[in-house]
């Protein structure tokens, strides 16, 4: 029989969340199995969003590798990236540089500090993982979908052609899906869950059944579940239960807090996209010379430029290879990266009136799980029907799966206060060097760890020694995308450690503000007028 304790506690849940129907049911002698109520199930899914699947890959017709009798071929692993891209001197991977559209890989460079080991005698005794869905095909109404309905237009006419290396366009058709995990995004979720079931699996109560959250999108939902069948093997469903909370207009989601955030979703948070607009026309001014010298019967654009540019990360892992890739030289693949983190800037980050707002609600959530208390206040985008019953928001489990989106998950970073990812970006070029780098910090698959680490001493800041004299101490430990960030930097309180940890009181005492500083109600639904880029310095209003 299904727990009686949580479909009571779920029945009154209707409107907020509903579990996998694939859970495995426990049962005792003389009982039957009963199916779980329809509003707990994910098949047929709910709220599911577009799910429209796009030209199935074939990579060993369409591979054009080794691009030339000189080039030594590098098998695609599974994705063809290596293309040779002029200009670029430092072997360096143009899919390390396309923001968000990145397939996943481990931050290269690190946040500062190095990695260190666990004294001996300390131990991590529990891991909360926040996680985003894997590659998937662009949302509905993207500039590359309707660059691909503008070329179809054009080549109806007659009167379209293309030459030199724009000459594939030609014969090119827009054959991308929407909104849904492409292969490469579900072995993404899929070898993070192995990851973690080596990084974390002895956290794990083989006799208890956890609760993980996600989101009813249908790449939320896949993703989760392609992360647990990684973890746990494919009868995850004996280990884990999942809370699937809707996504839509008109329902609380801290996994998706801009929907219930109006003014994050209007032009007073678009500062970002304005400031990558402007940068978008000098470092692809070249490149818009070069195509329009290139096509007959068609006005190629500045938006066409970019277009084509993001169709490199989006057929790549949709395909397995994109013929756009190698039509820009490694300097302009250098801008593209720039111009995404303008945009998370400015629209998710400190730059943003909306960007605390928007991830206070999961702050809240994880503070509340440090702190042993369920959520009862609804003052933020977190849903309170789930949030105030243990039911559905346990406080004594070892292991916490969550599971979000990119601009989400900055949004969250903003709302914990890294001001490490604080500095103005300008939009006329980047500065020496600067932190918020997007393809660093939200590739497809990004995970953000956040490790509660016991000592029965206090470490010391240098890690001179394993320990220092001095009662048990208890620390915190972010790492995003496998690499440590270190809380210091943002937090003065938690000084100036080599292993970037923060003592846990500490921290909880950096977080007591949060919720004001982000000013929610006024944030997401205030009227304020919208003030250019630059004039948001803390991500409040």
């Amino acid at each position: 029989m299904v727990n009686p304790l949580l479909v009571l506690a779920a029945v009154g849940y209707a409107n907020a969340a509903y579990f996998e129907k694939r859970q495995a049911t426990s049962t005792t002698s003389g009982s039957s199995s009963s199916p779980i109520p329809q509003v707990f199930q994910t098949s047929p899914e709910l709220f599911a969003g577009p799910t429209i699947t796009g030209v199935a890959p074939f990579l060993a017709q369409s591979n054009p590798a080794p691009f030339g009798p000189t080039v030594s071929f590098v098998p695609n692993m599974p994705l063809e990236t290596a293309i040779p891209i002029a200009g670029n001197t430092k072997n360096q991977s143009i899919f390390q540089l396309m923001g968000q559209v990145s397939p996943y890989f481990p931050n290269p460079d690190g946040f500062g500090v190095q990695e260190y080991p666990l004294p001996a005698g300390s131990n991590i005794s529990q891991v909360h993982v926040l996680h985003r869905h894997g590659s998937r095909y662009p949302t509905t109404g993207n500039n590359v979908e309707l660059f691909g309905g503008r070329i179809a237009n054009a080549t109806k006419t007659g009167n379209f052609s293309a030459s030199g290396v724009l000459s594939f366009l030609n014969t090119w058709k827009y054959g991308l899906g929407a909104e849904i995990l492409v292969p490469v995004g579900r072995q993404e979720l899929f070898d993070s869950g192995v990851l973690h079931a080596y990084q974390y699996g002895h956290l794990y109560d083989p006799s208890t059944k956890i609760i993980a959250r996600t989101t009813t999108q249908d790449r939320m939902l896949k993703s989760a579940e392609y992360f647990m069948a990684g973890f746990f093997g494919l009868s995850w469903t004996n280990n884990a239960t999942l809370e699937v909370i809707i996504e839509q207009n008109g329902y609380n989601d801290s996994l998706a807090g801009y929907f219930q955030c109006n003014n994050s979703n209007l032009p007073v948070s678009t500062g970002g996209t304005n400031a990558s607009l402007v940068w978008e026309g000098i470092y692809l001014a070249d490149a818009t010379n070069r195509f329009k010298s290139l096509v007959k019967g068609y006005n190629w654009t500045l938006a066409d430029t970019y277009a084509a540019q993001t169709l490199c990360p989006y057929e790549t892992v949709a395909f397995g290879y994109s013929a756009f890739c190698n039509l820009f030289n490694f300097t302009e693949w250098q801008g593209f990266e720039y111009s995404i983190d303008l945009q998370f800037n400015g629209n998710n980050g400190f730059q943003s009136p909306t960007g605390r707002a928007v991830g206070i609600g999961y702050q809240q959530e994880i503070m509340a799980r440090l702190q042993n208390h369920t959520l009862n206040t609804p003052n933020t985008s977190a849903n309170i029907t789930l949030d105030n019953n243990t039911s559905t928001f346990p406080l004594n489990q070892t292991l916490y799966f969550d599971f979000s989106h990119d601009t989400n998950i900055m949004a969250i970073l903003t709302a914990f206060g890294l001001t490490q990812f604080q500095q103005y970006l300008p939009p006329t070029g980047p500065p020496p060097s600067h932190s918020l780098i997007v393809s660093h910090l939200e590739p497809f698959g990004t995970r953000l760890d956040i490790e509660i680490i016991k000592s029965p001493q206090p470490v010391p800041a240098n890690r001179s020694a394993n320990y220092t004299s001095g009662p048990p101490t208890t620390y915190v430990h972010f790492i995003l995308n496998q690499r440590t960030l270190p809380l210091g930097v943002s937090f003065p309180a938690c000084g100036n450690r080599l292993d970037g940890w923060c003592e846990f009181n500490t921290f909880v005492g950096t977080q007591n503000n949060s919720l004001a500083l982000a000013n929610y109600t006024y944030a997401c639904n205030g009227k304020y007028p919208a003030v250019p880029y630059g004039n948001v310095t803390n991500g409040a209003p």
